[in-house]
């Protein structure tokens, strides 16, 4: 038998999300409101939840109220966790 542990790649799958920037009042930072819909599991209806994510944005080359995909990615600071693609 062959070993193929070395032949094998590992491909990571990296979390993408799509939200409107909220605010780009901090420097080479974002902050970005991700919406999605959720069914209730009594009720069967959906509910829309949100939450603020911070973003890496080197530059500060994205403004208030654009839409934009954000990549999950090594950990920047404290809070930053993806970076805007």
């Amino acid at each position: 038998m062959k070993d193929t542990n070395s032949q094998t790649e590992i491909k990571s799958k990296k979390r993408v999300l799509s939200g409107i920037i909220m605010s780009d009042k901090m420097k080479d930072t974002v902050v970005v409101k991700v919406e999605r819909f959720v069914k209730h599991p009594k009720y069967g209806k959906y509910q829309k939840h949100a939450k603020r994510y911070k973003a890496h944005d080197p530059g500060n080359t994205h403004k208030i109220g654009e839409k934009v995909s954000i990549e999950e990615c090594r950990p920047i600071s404290k809070d930053k966790h993806f970076k805007v693609i």
